[in-house]
């Protein structure tokens, strides 16, 4: 986390900032943007190891949804998004369960590259749930569903999602293969 957690930062400015999003916000796109670009960050992976219990789960039963691992030499690529400040009210509200705004280097597939702000659910935070076995967090995920859907449709999408990007997130594709051997299996 380069520059630190800012809350405020980003709204008090007139001009339009990036924003990077490497789970739903690749593919649930509820807000308006100037411009989308693929892009990566170095220095994080990409875990199902934060819970969600107000969009993928309950308060009794959360979900499993994405955050950022600190990890030397790896990359996460995502999508980035060049939004007014204002946007930063809506992402700050579906981004809640957790996630603290930072700041973070973008690198653009062309090469260029921007500061941009990223939403990161630390180990620190309440529904943070922590490592699992891949199969264990599919079985996990297979059984969760709150206010924004099921927590198998996320999952699923996320993956397509990365597939569109030409992302190899063996992560994310193994917990969807473990998934999908559950589904096969009927559990």
């Amino acid at each position: 986390m380069s520059a630190g957690q800012n809350r405020k930062g980003p709204t008090e400015s007139g001009t339009p900032l990036w924003v990077f999003g490497y789970g739903s916000l690749i593919y649930k796109v509820d807000f308006p943007f100037v411009e989308c670009r693929a892009a990566k960050i170095r220095g994080w992976r990409r875990r199902f190891w934060q819970g969600s219990h107000d969009h993928r789960g309950t308060r009794d039963a959360p979900g499993r949804v994405v955050t950022l691992i600190p990890c030397k030499g790896a990359e996460c690529h995502g999508m980035a998004y060049l939004v007014a400040p204002g946007v930063f009210d809506h992402l700050d509200v579906r981004e809640k369960n957790g996630y603290m705004r930072f700041t973070t280097d973008l690198i653009f597939r062309d090469g260029q590259s921007a500061t941009g702000w990223v939403y990161v659910a630390s180990r620190e935070n309440q529904a943070f749930l922590g490592p699992a076995t891949e199969r264990e967090i599919a079985r996990h995920i297979a059984t969760s569903a709150g206010p924004s859907g099921s927590n198998r449709d996320y999952l699923l999408r996320l993956a397509q999602a990365l597939r569109e990007l030409g992302d190899d997130d063996a992560h994310v594709f193994a917990v969807e293969r473990h998934l999908r051997e559950l589904e096969r299996a009927g559990r």
